[in-house]
C-alpha cells in the first residue's frame, strides 16, 4: 500500500470533523496560502520571488496549496471521504498492547515447541 497522506492534518481538523468544519478550515487555509491573497502589490515581492530558483526538496507555496485543495476535494464528498477513511485505517499500524511481567528467576515451565503442520501425513493420507 502506498503511503496515504493524512488530509485531516493538512486541513488541521479532526477525523470526526463535520462538513461545515472542513469547509471552514479549507477557506481559512486558502485565504492564508493563496498567492492572490498575500497582501503584496502585483509585480513587487511576488515577481522577485518568482525569479529566484526553487530549492530542491523544499515544498513550495504551490505544493502546499495543491495539498490543501486535494484534501478538501476528498473530504468534502461523503463517498470519497468514507473510502479515504478505509484506506487510512488500512495503512495505519495496528497497535497491540503488551503487558510486561516481572521474572522471578525461577523456570516458568516447559518450553513450548511450535512446528509446522504437515497436512499430507496422517491416517487419512
Amino acid at each position: 500500500m502506498a503511503d496515504v497522506p493524512n488530509y485531516y492534518t493538512v486541513l488541521g481538523v479532526g477525523r470526526d470533523a463535520t462538513p461545515q468544519q472542513i469547509s471552514h478550515a479549507y477557506r481559512a487555509l486558502m485565504r492564508s496560502h493563496h498567492p492572490d491573497m498575500d497582501g503584496r502589490q502585483a509585480g513587487g515581492d511576488n515577481q522577485a520571488a518568482a525569479n529566484q530558483p526553487a530549492r530542491s526538496g523544499a515544498p513550495t507555496q504551490g505544493d502546499e496549496l495543491l495539498r490543501i485543495m486535494q484534501a478538501f476535494d476528498v473530504l468534502r464528498d461523503p463517498g470519497r471521504r468514507a473510502d479515504y477513511d478505509r484506506r487510512l485505517a488500512a495503512a495505519a499500524p495496528i497497535i497491540i498492547p503488551v503487558r510486561r511481567t516481572r521474572s522471578t528467576g525461577a523456570p516458568s515451565g516447559p518450553a513450548i515447541r511450535v512446528t509446522p503442520v504437515q497436512w499430507e501425513s496422517g491416517p487419512w493420507a
